[in-house]
C-alpha cells in the first residue's frame, strides 16, 4: 500500500507540474504572444473584422479624397488611390495578400474604428436633455452601411504634384516641411508603382534589382551619404565647440594630406587661399570643412549629427523614419574623420533627415516632430481627434541657427541672379551637395544630388530636402527641383 501511495504521489507532482506549466503558457500567450498574432497582416480573421466596417477616406489637407472604398462581399472591400501613384509612398496600401504599408499602416486603427454615436455628443450645451441623448443614441440604425472614420492629412496637393512632376524619371525624393508646426507639406520617392495595380506592380517589382525597387520609400527610408549637404552640421558643431571659429582666417590649400596614400581636395582641385568661415561656406571649401571635423574630433561631431536626430529613431506621425547613420571613429581614423566633415566617409542619412536638418535651421534651432495628419473625423465629419504640433527638441541654440541661415542665405544669394534664377523673388536659404559613392562592385558612380534649404529665410514657411540619384551636382539637378516647389509653396 505504502508503494501505491508513493506512485501516486509522484503522479500527482507529475500532473501537477503539467498542470501549471500548462496554464503558465496559455498566460504567456493570453499576454505576450495572442495580441502581436492577432496584428501580424496575414491574420486572416483581423482582416474579416477589418472589413466589417468600410474604410475612412484618407484626405489632403484641402479635404480632397485620396481614397476611395467600397465592399466587395462580406469579407472583402476595392480600395481606390484616387490619383494612383501620386501619393503612393506616403499613403501606402492596404490589401489582404500583400499587407499594408504606409499612413493605411500607421492609422489603420482609425480607418477602421466606426463611431456609432455621433460625435455631436461632446458639443451638448446647457440644454441637454434625456430626449436629445436618446436621439443621438437611436440617430444610427442597426443596418447602416459602418463607415470608419476619416484621416485629414497634412500634404499640399500643388506641392505633391509639382515635386513629384520636378523629379520627372530620376530616382530620388522630395520632401517639404512646414518648419514651424512639422507638417508634411509633400513627401515623394521615384521610381513610384501602381497601387490599384499591386499584384502587377509586386511582379515587376521582385523582377528587378532590390536598390532599384519602386516598393521602398526613398524620402523616409533612403539611406544615402549626404554630401555637403552635411556642412551645416560641421557648421554647427563648430559653432557649438569652437569659440571664436567666425572670426578665423584658414589657409585654404585646395588639399589635405593625410598621408601618400590618402588626401581630401576641394572639388576640380580649387584653391580659395585666406577665407572665413562664411565664405567657406559659401564655397563649400572640403579644406576648411575637412579641417574643422579634424579639431572637433569624431565625438563632438558625433554628438552633434546626433543631437540632430542621427542613430536614433526620430519620432514621427503617421509615418516611421530609418535611422540615419554616423559613425563612431577612432583618433587614428584621421582621413575618416576629415571625410564625415563634408559628408563623406560611413555617413548615410534619409532625405527626411535632412529635411529635418534644413528645418531646424530655419525654426531657430527647434526641431518640430514631422507628422502625416492633422486632423481624424467621422463619417459625419465630426472631429475625433486633433493632431497636434510637437516640438521634438531644441537641437541648437537660436543664436548658432541665426548664423547658419545667415550663411545658407548669402549662398543662395551669391548665385541667384545668375545660375539659380529659380529662387528668384522668395528670400531662400539653402546648401548644395555633390555625394560620392561607390557602386556595389567597388567601382566609383555618378554622384548624388542634393539640396537642402528653406524661404522665405526671414520668416520661413517651408523647409526642403531634395536628392536626385546620380544627378551629379548638387547646383544642376536637385537645387531646380527645390526652387518649384519653395516658390509654389509661397506662390511666387
Amino acid at each position: 500500500m505504502k508503494n501505491v501511495s508513493n506512485s501516486i504521489k509522484q503522479v500527482m507532482v507529475v500532473f501537477l507540474f503539467c498542470f501549471v506549466a500548462l496554464i503558465s503558457y496559455i498566460a504567456y500567450f493570453q499576454v505576450f504572444s495572442a495580441p502581436n498574432i492577432a496584428e501580424e497582416q496575414g491574420n486572416q480573421r483581423l482582416w474579416a473584422k477589418r472589413n466589417e466596417v468600410l474604410r475612412g477616406t484618407i484626405y489632403d489637407r484641402n479635404k480632397n479624397a485620396l481614397t476611395t472604398s467600397a465592399k466587395v462581399n462580406d469579407l472583402t472591400q476595392k480600395r481606390t488611390y484616387v490619383n494612383g501613384d501620386l501619393y503612393v509612398h506616403a499613403l501606402g496600401y492596404v490589401d489582404p495578400r500583400y499587407g499594408l504599408t504606409g499612413l493605411e499602416a500607421n492609422y489603420d486603427s482609425e480607418l477602421t474604428t466606426y463611431n456609432k454615436i455621433t460625435n455631436n455628443i461632446l458639443n451638448l450645451t446647457k440644454d441637454f436633455s434625456k430626449e436629445k441623448l436618446k436621439e443621438m443614441f437611436n440617430s444610427r440604425k442597426e443596418d447602416e452601411v459602418k463607415i470608419g472614420n476619416g484621416v485629414i492629412t497634412t500634404l499640399d496637393p500643388t506641392l505633391q504634384k509639382i515635386a513629384y512632376d520636378a523629379l520627372e524619371n530620376n530616382k530620388g525624393a522630395v520632401v517639404a516641411l512646414n518648419p514651424k508646426t512639422g507638417e508634411v507639406l509633400a513627401m515623394v520617392s521615384r521610381p513610384t508603382y501602381n497601387p490599384n495595380d499591386l499584384e502587377s506592380s509586386m511582379k515587376a517589382a521582385n523582377a528587378g534589382k532590390a536598390d532599384n525597387s519602386p516598393l521602398i520609400n526613398r524620402a523616409t527610408s533612403g539611406l544615402y551619404p549626404p554630401g555637403s549637404t552635411f556642412k551645416t552640421v560641421t557648421l554647427s558643431s563648430s559653432l557649438d565647440n569652437m569659440p571664436g571659429v567666425t572670426s578665423r582666417t584658414f589657409d585654404d590649400t585646395g588639399k589635405i594630406v593625410f598621408n601618400e596614400k590618402q588626401s581630401l581636395s576641394n572639388d576640380n582641385g580649387e584653391v580659395n587661399g585666406a577665407i572665413n568661415l562664411k565664405e567657406a561656406f559659401r564655397l563649400s571649401s572640403n579644406f576648411v570643412f575637412g579641417t574643422l571635423a579634424m579639431e572637433l574630433g569624431n565625438d563632438k561631431l558625433k554628438t552633434t549629427a546626433e543631437k540632430y536626430g542621427f542613430n536614433s529613431t526620430i519620432d514621427s506621425d503617421g509615418f516611421k523614419i530609418t535611422q540615419s547613420q554616423f559613425p563612431k571613429l577612432t583618433k587614428a581614423e584621421v582621413g575618416s574623420i576629415a571625410q564625415s566633415g563634408i559628408g563623406q566617409s560611413s555617413i548615410l542619412a534619409t532625405p527626411m533627415q535632412m529635411a529635418l536638418i534644413s528645418s531646424t535651421i530655419a525654426n531657430n534651432g527647434k526641431m518640430m516632430e514631422p507628422r502625416l495628419v492633422n486632423t481624424v473625423i467621422d463619417k459625419d465629419g465630426n472631429t475625433v481627434k486633433t493632431i497636434d504640433s510637437k516640438v521634438y527638441k531644441q537641437v541648437i541654440s537660436t543664436a548658432n541657427a541665426a548664423i547658419i541661415k545667415d550663411y545658407m542665405k548669402n549662398l543662395v544669394d551669391s548665385r541667384v541672379d545668375s545660375s539659380w534664377g529659380f529662387f528668384q523673388g522668395i528670400e531662400a536659404a539653402g546648401k548644395t551637395g555633390t555625394a560620392d559613392y561607390n557602386l556595389a562592385s567597388g567601382e566609383s558612380a555618378k554622384p548624388h544630388s542634393w539640396f537642402i534649404g528653406f524661404a522665405p529665410a526671414n520668416n520661413p514657411q517651408i523647409a526642403v530636402a531634395v536628392i536626385v540619384e546620380n544627378g551629379g551636382y548638387g547646383a544642376s539637378a536637385a537645387a531646380p527641383i527645390a526652387g518649384k516647389v519653395m516658390k509654389s509653396a509661397l506662390n511666387k
